[in-house]
């Protein structure tokens, strides 16, 4: 029996959406596995001989950046109790960073051991990770500007307001829940949120009262008033967060949580964070940062190079796919173009990440190379397929008339004149490439992107950085539009 092209089509779309439940429900049941399996989860710890740590050093004094000597490393009160707790429990810590709402997915997933980050502890997350004891409560604030300080004096002041808070966090929770008729502005950095709250797009952050202490302590242009939240103290300090069902590991790293308490350690911790805020802000020039912005440049230029030629080659390949004869082979391209196109470059990051992380752990560059990589395969088949559409059948038909079989016909006639047609759009993914692959610093992978919000949290400085970024992404732009521009016009004197 015949099988038309449409149902092959939804039977392959059909498979690739089971492929998609049977990785998440293979998650799962692992995960259920692991809970009521023998807990090993310290043991393991112990036989590699690392604690990997998942952070969002945009949150000082708990984490944020440090340059000395020319190299950056993440400092704070939180990596003070990360080393720690790796000491007491006798290996070496090792320090992954990324945006703060992926931290609980990157234990989840197996990406990482343990996450810190001003985490509270809260009931909802709790139902997916467990947690140490808190080692420190610094209480929750607002921050405002210094000139709207009497204005929005108290959390009654903000009632039918905007008012911004980080994403995923306690005080976004906060703010929608107990100011009425409240706006909650959420995004994924702080140092968004208070350039949000600077150019008066919002009237007040959320934020734990270290951190807002430190905005204004380092930026006179801001203040800080009391939240007058009543809360479960178990529900709003800070901890360490690990897979549900590790009580080995968490037990073990009470010990050295209940240490820090006891002795009060977070006091002089805090003290060296401000040491390092001191360091970070004596010198806020964006040319002292300049190691940082080229390093982003160097691994956008990395993940933009790379996916080129593998979107390139997966392209060709994909659009050579959509003019086989072959029912199969033509409906897997057009379902896997149709997919790649219709969900986003950020979805699929995360999902090449996390997802197939679950089965094979690829790290954050090479997983963001990928996803970029069959994006644009997806988007390049498509300028193909046009550009092979292009040239005229009497082409084909003059090659096959001189003995030319399909793939020499392909190879030699149709294929060099496509390549000029589509050269322009091309181009113009190439450029595109380049600009998108800035998703991937929410993976950790330090490109451009991940190295301003860095500068940014350091230096207290919202638009500069941005505009230093901006700079440098056009600067990359028109070099590549020129290089472009000079093979297009080659091709277009060519005879």
């Amino acid at each position: 029996m015949t099988i038309k092209g449409k149902h092959v089509l939804q039977v392959v779309l059909a498979l690739c959406l089971s492929l998609l439940f049977f990785v998440s429900f293979s998650n799962v049941t692992t995960n259920d596995q692991t809970a009521y399996a023998a807990d090993n989860s310290l043991q393991k710890i112990k036989q590699k001989g690392t604690l990997v740590v998942a952070t969002s050093p945009d949150y000082p004094p708990y984490e944020f950046q440090t340059t000395k000597n020319g190299n950056s490393k993440i400092v704070g009160m939180d990596m003070s109790v990360a080393k720690k707790v790796a000491k007491g429990l006798g290996v070496k810590l090792v320090v992954k960073s990324m945006s703060f709402d992926s931290l609980l997915v990157a234990i989840e997933t197996g990406k990482a051991d343990v996450a810190i980050g001003g985490i509270n502890p809260t009931a909802k997350r709790r139902q997916s990770v467990d947690f140490t004891h808190i080692y420190y409560s610094g209480g929750q604030s607002f921050l405002v500007n210094k000139a709207e300080k009497l204005k929005y004096s108290s959390r009654a002041k903000l009632k039918n307001q905007k008012v911004g808070a980080q994403t995923g966090t306690l005080q976004y929770d906060l703010a929608k829940q107990r100011i009425p008729g409240v706006t909650v502005k959420g995004m994924d950095k702080n140092t968004d949120l208070v350039l949000a709250l600077k150019t008066h797009k919002i009237a007040a952050v959320g934020m734990e009262t270290p951190t807002a202490k430190a905005y204004v302590e380092n930026d006179s242009s801001l203040a800080m008033i009391p939240s007058g939240y009543k809360l479960n103290k178990n529900d709003v300090g800070a901890a360490i967060a690990a897979p549900k069902g590790s009580t080995a590991l968490i037990d073990a790293m009470n010990k050295s949580v209940d240490q820090i308490k006891k002795q009060n350690l977070t006091d002089g911790y805090l003290k060296t964070a401000g040491t390092y805020m001191k360091t970070n802000t004596n010198n806020t020039s964006m040319f002292h940062y300049w190691k940082y912005f080229a390093k982003g440049v160097e691994y956008t230029l990395i993940i933009s190079a790379i996916s080129v030629v593998f979107g390139v080659l997966l392209g060709t390949i994909l659009a050579l796919m959509r003019f086989s004869h072959n029912k199969l082979v033509h409906a897997i391209a057009v379902a896997y173009i149709e997919f790649v196109r219709g969900t986003p470059l950020m979805v699929q990051v995360m999902f090449v990440y996390f997802g197939i992380g679950i089965i094979i752990n690829l790290p954050a560059l090479l997983s963001g190379i990928i996803a970029v990589s069959l994006n644009s395969g997806a988007y390049v088949a498509e300028i193909i397929r046009g550009g092979i559409d292009s040239v005229a059948k009497g082409q084909t038909e003059a090659s096959q008339s001189l003995g030319l079989n399909r793939t020499d016909t392909m190879r030699y006639v149709v294929m060099p004149q496509a390549l000029k047609n589509i050269w322009p759009a091309l181009g113009n993914e190439f450029i595109s490439l380049i600009k998108e692959s800035s998703i991937v610093s929410i993976i950790g992978v330090t490109d451009l992107i991940y190295q301003l919000n860095i500068v940014r949290a350091d230096t207290y400085r919202g638009v500069m950085p941005v505009f230093i970024a901006m700079i440098l992404y056009f600067i990359m732009t028109f070099i590549l539009t020129r290089i472009l521009n000079h093979y297009e016009r080659k091709m277009n004197h060519a005879k």
